[in-house]
């Protein structure tokens, strides 16, 4: 028997669960910090280092006790973050500013110049993320720090980090970056490396899209690392404080969404949409050819012998959290009520481009758009029309990955909403015309903990672990008479994304949506009364 412990950073905790190779998980504790947002900025989101550090520190001292775990037991540990979180840092290793959160938007102008530059000089890395770079990257993210810093901060200015990477070269007591390691998870779908072109973009391509950037790639080294190689053994001080033994092996970390992938259960093949906050839609393939509009496709990402593709939503139940905030109540009571919904029976068609458009348009400067209010309308109405919202947006990005070779034989709901909605599972079987399966658990960290166990030496492989710790599936069908009436309905959402959300779109006779949502929302009334 070993046991270790899976590390899960979020949007607004972190996450550490201490699991056992025979038993499975023993118990999770979690530990709140601040995200710092300002009305005046809506794009404003950032984090300190110093408040995730001391949420890590109490959630594992909360699990150790939580369990009756001696610290001393633990044999090794495995973190995965959000992503692209950046923090610039000095020659230290200590941060100059606060993180840029994933969900922080002030880079759009910057992402903008790096995609037209990338495609004027040709540059084959933007092939590669789906032909646009995203304002939630690090490359953007950087030039936008770098642009809006002071000059003697620049001067300080000794790298960038993916949190994942930060985190991990903490733990192991890192205290220069001359001697970091990069994950290729996170530097392969935010920074456009990849060891095709000999790792990041070249230093003139850099030096195009802003002066400012001279220097910074040879700024950026390291080794960069697939999950399965050591990123180090954690330091003496920082095991000291946590109650663990100093040396266990840490590996090098991922993404959050990447690693639920391989805690889902994740196999060549499958679709996974990890729904939380926002969806990340992740895929694995052997080989496969590049797809318009997708996050990245990275060799490595997500499994270390498999190429990894990445899309997804930039809000998911952010759109539900901000439904019911402005109702006054929350998620959990407005949905009560929502199983005896029919297929678009709100008469609503709901955009979800609330936090703009991660895929596949990849635009931020996009907001939410809801067709078909009427005056009786609801807050409870609004809310599963978000759902099927969301899930319209998810069969545009399948269907996308689909037409280039992505293989979707199975689609796996992961994260942390499915788990608690099974309504919205329902939605998605629907108006994908597919089995969804849901893991009967809670798969949060166990990707964390498979990568873990691997670094402990228990398990050879991720197959391995999957097939010894991988929770069994409940199977969500689709219901004919919903997925036929959702084929309708999908058909006027796909018109609308196109036609709104792309700015040299073609003219497009969007007349018929409101007659045809108020047809579709009788005939679901009517076969509810039946």
């Amino acid at each position: 028997m070993t046991v270790i412990a899976g590390v899960d950073f979020g949007t607004l905790n972190v996450r550490v669960t201490l699991f056992d190779s025979e038993k499975g998980r023993r118990g999770t504790a979690i530990s709140d910090y601040p995200l710092h947002r300002t009305r005046q900025d809506p794009d404003f989101a950032t984090q300190a280092h110093a408040d995730q550090m001391s949420a890590l520190l109490k959630a594992t001292r909360e699990a150790l006790l939580l369990t009756g775990t001696d610290g001393l037991e633990v044999a090794a540990m495995a973190l995965d973050t959000t992503g692209s979180s950046v923090v610039m840092v000095d020659d230290t290793m200590q941060p100059l500013d606060d993180y840029y959160l994933w969900c922080d938007h002030r880079a759009h102008l910057e992402a903008q110049q790096i995609t037209a530059k990338a495609h004027e000089l040709q540059l084959e890395a933007i092939l590669w993320c789906g032909g646009a770079y995203s304002h939630e990257w690090g490359w953007a993210k950087l030039l936008h720090w770098l642009r809006h810093s002071s000059e003697a901060k620049r001067a300080r200015f000794a790298t960038a980090l993916e949190h994942c990477d930060m985190v991990a070269a903490t733990l192991t007591g890192v205290t220069s970056p001359a001697s970091l390691k990069r994950s290729v998870c996170a530097m392969g779908h935010k920074w456009m490396w990849n060891p095709k072109w000999g790792g990041l973009p070249p230093e003139e391509f850099l030096v195009a899209v802003d002066p400012l950037l001279k220097g910074v790639r040879a700024k950026i080294a390291g080794e960069f690392l697939t999950s399965d190689c050591l990123y180090g053994g954690l330091s003496e001080q920082w095991a000291a404080q946590m109650g663990l033994r100093p040396g266990i092996p840490i590996p090098v970390g991922a993404l959050d969404a990447h690693w639920d992938a391989i805690g889902a259960g994740c196999k060549a093949g499958d679709v996974v949409n990890v729904v939380g906050t926002s969806t990340c839609i992740i895929a694995i393939a052997g080989t496969i050819d590049l797809v318009p509009g997708v996050c990245g496709v990275v060799p490595g990402s997500v499994h270390p012998r498999l190429t990894g593709i990445e899309a997804g939503l930039s809000a998911v139940g952010d759109i539900f959290e901000a439904i019911a905030r402005r109702a006054g109540t929350e998620v959990k009571q407005l949905a009560q009520g929502l199983e005896n919904y029919a297929a678009g029976q709100t008469g609503l068609l709901r955009l979800s481009w609330d936090n703009g458009d991660r895929t596949v348009l990849v635009n931020p400067e996009l907001g939410g758009v809801t067709l078909g209010w009427n005056l009786v309308h609801t807050a409870q109405d609004e809310l599963y029309a978000a759902m099927e919202g969301t899930a319209f947006h998810t069969r545009i990005i399948l269907e996308r990955m689909a037409e280039h070779g992505v293989p979707v034989e199975r689609v796996i709901n992961g994260g942390g909403i499915p788990q608690n909605n099974k309504t919205l599972n329902q939605i998605y079987a629907d108006v994908l015309g597919k089995t969804v399966l849901v893991p009967e658990g809670t798969p949060t960290s166990l990707g964390s903990a498979i990568m873990a166990f691997i670094a402990a030496g228990v398990f050879p492989s991720i197959e391995a672990a999957q097939q010894k710790l991988c929770l069994p599936f409940k199977a969500y069908q689709p219901k004919p008479e919903a997925a036929t009436r959702y084929e309708r309905l999908y058909r006027l959402y796909r018109k609308a994304y196109f036609a709104l959300g792309t700015n040299a779109a073609e003219p497009a006779a969007l007349g018929g949506i409101l007659p045809q949502l108020r047809n579709i929302a009788a005939e679901a009334r009517r076969a509810s009364r039946c």
